[in-house]
């Protein structure tokens, strides 16, 4: 950890040495190196009784709204800012010392108050600020906190501003012009609510069941779906910071079964999960099954095609490989560009290749007009679920789902790995795989067909079963997630042979959850 020696006098270089209930905890700016990451910030902030020492303090939030302040200067886009926060104990407190830290250097802060991560950046649009910084630790555990950012609607930050950022608030070099403002707008939830259910109104009525994790999403996810026609089944939509059940989180397969649950008990036609700051969706059909959201893209990706023939989409390297081999996809025109796992860096390419839509493993989807405005939206994607299945009033999201050629996945799988290892852990298994490749060693039983190296490793056998490693973007974590188009046991000797591989590094730890 490094602490911002050049702020003034109130900031020392304590070098983590700063724990709560001290005097050093409340003169000295706490930030973490390692919770500048790809395209986010996340930190331990913790809460009381958390055994972890926290990573970032109030002064730190302040220390990182200069940075940010500073950054939005230089990169000449105005000053003008959008903030928000979620729903959690201490994300109010942190967004007002961020918003102290952006006014200190001449921002003019918007703040929206409450809020789900894509209704700040649909105020980038509705308030004309270029800017945003939603303090939100999206879909991480009680205890964490972070800030999405961006400065160019409707992308957020990527590696280059985040690399700038961390150099920024770690050095302390900022450009303190003073001149900002506050401004606190009123009622932007109902704005918000408003312009996504503008002219959407489904005829088929669906029973629909919610769950919300009792995180942000409850406070708005209820309520459009019900706008726009549907039967809402509430499921754990009250607010609750502690998250008494289960973590918001539709990637985890607790929350999943919580709502494959809910639907059988209740005879529902669909259930829609969100996560912490409602960006993701996660979708149970109406016999429980649990769709993992690669292939619920590819279900919207077969509607959209056939409204839009010869659409582009793009897709992480986590999700299914239907997207190239999908006989209806193919049938469309449709053309799918597998990159880089992320909301940020698949944002910036579906805006690059002006596609039609961008999908994710984990449940960001992107839209592009006529649909969304180019950012992730768990309530746009639940709209289009309810919107496709009313175009296909006779049949049920089972339906659909069966329709799709039969493989075998697994969940997002996360073993832990120290931030500060994690990367390097993965280059070693990439320069790995290479050289088996270049030998023509046999992998999981069979000779390497493809390796695709733009993050991480996906490991392609010949008979189309691959695996994916690759570093976590958002915690101190490697993603694993294996397919195959054969069979369970295929997917399963894909799965032992590459956990093989990273169980040969001693900073590899447990999985978070496993198939």
């Amino acid at each position: 950890m490094l602490l911002c020696p050049e702020i003034a006098e109130w900031t020392v270089n304590i070098v983590g040495q700063a724990k709560p209930n001290t005097f050093a905890f409340e003169t000295s700016a706490l930030v973490k190196a390692t919770g500048f990451r790809e395209y986010d910030a996340r930190w331990w902030f913790g809460y009381p009784g958390s055994e972890n020492e926290p990573e970032l303090n109030l002064m730190g939030a302040q220390a990182i709204g200069m940075g940010l302040g500073t950054l939005i200067r230089r990169m000449g886009v105005g000053p003008d800012i959008v903030t928000g926060h979620d729903f959690r104990s201490y994300s109010m407190a942190i967004k007002m010392a961020l918003i102290s830290g952006l006014m200190a250097a001449g921002a003019r802060v918007k703040d929206i108050g409450l809020a789900l991560s894509p209704m700040a950046y649909f105020a980038q649009f509705a308030l004309d600020a270029p800017s945003v910084a939603m303090v939100t630790a999206s879909h991480n555990e009680n205890g964490w906190t972070g800030v999405k950012m961006g400065a160019q609607r409707p992308l957020t930050f990527g590696p280059a501003e985040m690399t700038a950022l961390k150099a920024l608030v770690l050095a302390g070099k900022f450009d303190l012009a003073g001149g900002g403002s506050y401004e606190f707008v009123p009622g932007f939830r109902e704005t918000y609510i408003e312009d996504l259910t503008a002219g959407k109104k489904i005829s088929r009525k669906l029973r629909v069941v919610v769950a919300c994790g009792n995180g942000t999403a409850g406070a708005f996810a209820p309520q459009v779906l019900e706008r726009i026609g549907c039967e809402v089944i509430p499921l754990d939509v009250e607010l609750d910071h502690t998250f008494p059940r289960y973590n918001p989180n539709p990637e985890e397969l607790l929350m999943l079964h919580a709502i494959r649950d809910k639907v059988l008990a209740t005879g529902a036609d669909v259930g829609l999960g969100f996560d912490g700051d409602g960006d993701r969706c996660g979708v149970v059909d109406n016999e429980g099954s649990e769709i993992f959201a690669d292939k619920v893209g590819v279900i919207l990706a077969r509607d959209i095609s056939g409204l839009y023939p010869k659409s582009v989409f793009v897709a992480d390297v986590k999700s299914t490989g239907l997207f190239m081999t999908d006989p209806v996809l193919a049938r469309n025109g449709a053309t799918t560009d597998y990159w880089k796992t992320g909301h940020s860096h698949i944002k910036r390419r579906v805006l690059e290749l002006h596609a039609m839509a961008g999908f994710e493993k984990s449940g960001h989807f992107f839209f592009n007009p006529p649909i969304g405005r180019g950012y992730d939206d768990g309530l746009v994607t639940a709209i289009a679920v309810c919107e496709m299945l009313d175009r296909n009033p006779g049949r049920t999201v089972a339906d659909v789902y069966r329709d799709l050629p039969l493989t075998f996945g697994t969940p997002t799988m996360s073993p832990h790995c120290p931030d500060e290892e994690k990367y390097g852990v993965v280059e070693k298994i990439v320069g790995e795989f290479a050289k088996m490749k270049g030998d023509g060693t046999e992998f999981a039983g069979q000779p390497l067909a493809d390796l695709v190296t733009v993050n991480g490793v996906r490991v392609v056998a010949q008979d189309g079963t691959w695996g994916l490693v690759r570093a976590s973007s958002n915690k101190p974590e490697i993603v694993v997630v294996v397919e195959s188009p054969v069979s369970p046991e295929r997917r399963r000797e894909m799965f032992e042979a590459l956990d093989a591989v990273l169980r040969r590094n001693p900073e590899v730890g447990a999985y978070n959850q496993t198939f």
